[in-house]
């Protein structure tokens, strides 16, 4: 008869409290935890500890990824601003009408959202409370800045109302947008270029057929 063999028994350090062994992280995997973490709790309500709690984790593990929490977090919010930044240096948001230029923007909006959603849900709802939120509050300002140029150009091309203040139409465009973390999640019904494309024409033609205006 052949031997019985069995797998080594893992250590004990390697083991959650369930017994189970514990999982193999990377800082991908770390920051997937973290960024959920800080999503539910907020950043400030979040400890060492809880992100231990919730990755299986031991605290000097964490540590030997990170060197701090806030250094977490910056991680994380790159992750959903440097591909949004990226944007206004891709050639469709550089040539063209300003018009053009903002559609290009949007769709490109979109597909950031949709493509980094726990990050940019994150980023959403930073509150400047400390140095790495207020660094990514102004990081959003820029971006504002440069849609918001965009609007003012439209308008002085004669594709946009003058009646309307940049700045303004600029924030409600992207709060639009900003708002799908709430609710959008991506299918094959709804990808994000068919909703890039559904706000795009909501935004530009409007929702109304023209019938009821005198």
């Amino acid at each position: 008869m052949n031997p019985v063999t069995t797998k080594p028994a893992a250590r004990r350090g390697h083991l959650l409290p369930s017994g189970e062994p514990r999982p193999r992280y990377d800082l991908d995997r770390l920051l997937a935890v973290a960024v959920s973490v800080f999503t539910e709790r907020g950043y400030d309500g979040t400890s060492i500890e809880h992100l231990a709690k919730a990755s299986g984790l031991s605290k000097s593990s964490i540590y030997h990824h990170i060197e701090s929490k806030e250094q977490l977090l910056r991680i994380a919010l790159g992750r959903a601003l440097d591909p949004l930044l990226a944007t206004t240096r891709e050639d469709g948001a550089l040539t063209g009408r300003a018009v053009d230029r903002l559609r290009y923007l949007i769709r490109r909006d979109v597909q950031v959202l949709a493509d980094r959603l726990p990050y940019v849900t994150l980023l959403l709802r930073v509150h400047g409370n400390t140095e790495t939120e207020r660094w990514a509050m102004e990081q959003r300002r820029g971006f504002d800045k440069v849609v918001a140029g965009l609007v003012q150009k439209a308008i002085d091309e004669g594709d946009i109302r003058p009646d309307v203040d940049a700045a303004t139409t600029a924030r409600l465009m992207f709060g639009l947008i900003n708002s799908l973390i709430e609710w959008y999640r991506p299918s094959r019904d709804l990808t994000a270029d068919v909703l890039s494309d559904r706000i795009t024409a909501m935004i530009f033609d409007g929702i109304g057929t023209g019938a009821g205006r005198g």
